[in-house]
């Protein structure tokens, strides 16, 4: 079988990512004994677990693969796959002789921040966003490119926010200085983003909220929206504003593990008169943050 070049690897894997379709990458980095696969094969696997681009071993191996692959899909999460392709009982079903390292990466798109309104909390959120590697498209009359340099999409001909569109990966940042509150809330709900945000006082967010309950939106959709939004770090300029308000959007898509609080006093050294103590904890939550 010949190997596929590099330069289609690089076109298959480009193409995907620029249509923003998940994928995962498998590579071959160790072969132990007999394989059909030598170090360096790789295959692309999309989201329905087709091999869309090269071979990494047939029959069980490939099975193997795939569902390893839409388990990183799943999670996010790379891993090195041990195949062994010695015993057709204990193993996957090819007595080849040897094993075979499989290291499997997801390639997800970025995900994408949705900024509704216009104003120095929406041009720092929408800086903050790009330094997070979100795609972010900036939806306002007011809004001008001039004002976003750094937005991906800029649309300015939709007064109504008709134009809005998010999905299940959006986060939408919703700070219309009160002009469109509503009108804005009203379109991206229907979408089912992942989080909607609303940048408004308390008395403004209850008087938002109540009509749209009034309109027969649902309590549980109602729910998910973070009215005021951001999190509670005593923030007070535009810049502190978007600050805590990506603070937010971080915790939710990494699944609220982080409690919010200081990383000193969840995982830190405590001093006292006594002596220090460090606190015990799974290894991975000794991490450096970063």
């Amino acid at each position: 079988m010949s190997i596929p070049s590099s330069t289609e690897f690089v076109r298959q894997l480009r193409q995907l990512t620029e249509s923003r379709r998940p994928c995962a990458v498998a590579t071959v980095v160790e072969v132990i004994g007999s394989a059909s696969a030598g170090p360096g094969a790789k295959a692309i696997i999309d989201a329905a677990g087709r091999t869309v681009f090269g071979w990494v071993g047939g029959g069980c191996a490939e099975t193997a693969v795939r569902d390893e692959a839409l388990r990183a899909l799943a999670d996010g999460r790379p891993r090195l796959l041990r195949v062994d392709l010695d015993d057709e009982v204990l193993g996957v079903g090819m007595p080849c002789g040897g094993q075979m390292n499989v290291y499997v990466e997801p390639v997800l798109p970025e995900p994408s921040l949705l900024v509704l309104g216009h104003g120095r909390i929406a041009e720092a959120t929408v800086s903050i966003g790009k330094l997070l590697e979100f795609r972010v498209t900036v939806d306002d009359p007011l809004a001008t490119p001039e004002a976003f340099p750094l937005a991906d999409l800029t649309i300015a001909d939709d007064p109504d926010y008709a134009k809005a569109e998010c999905d299940a990966e959006t986060y939408v940042v919703i700070t219309t200085q009160h002009r469109g509150d509503y009108e804005a809330l009203s379109r991206v709900l229907r979408q089912g983003p992942a989080w909607v945000g609303l940048v408004a006082s308390r008395k403004r967010s209850a008087l938002v909220i109540e009509r749209l309950f009034e309109d027969g939106f649902s309590a549980d959709e109602l729910r998910r929206v973070a009215a005021p939004c951001g999190l509670d770090i005593g923030a007070a300029t535009p810049q502190e504003i978007a600050l805590s308000i990506m603070s937010e959007v971080l915790q939710v898509r990494r699944g609220s593990t982080g409690s919010g609080r200081p990383l000193r006093d969840v995982k830190g050294v405590q001093i006292s008169a006594d002596g220090i103590e460090v606190p015990e904890g799974p290894p991975s939550s000794d991490k450096c943050p970063s």
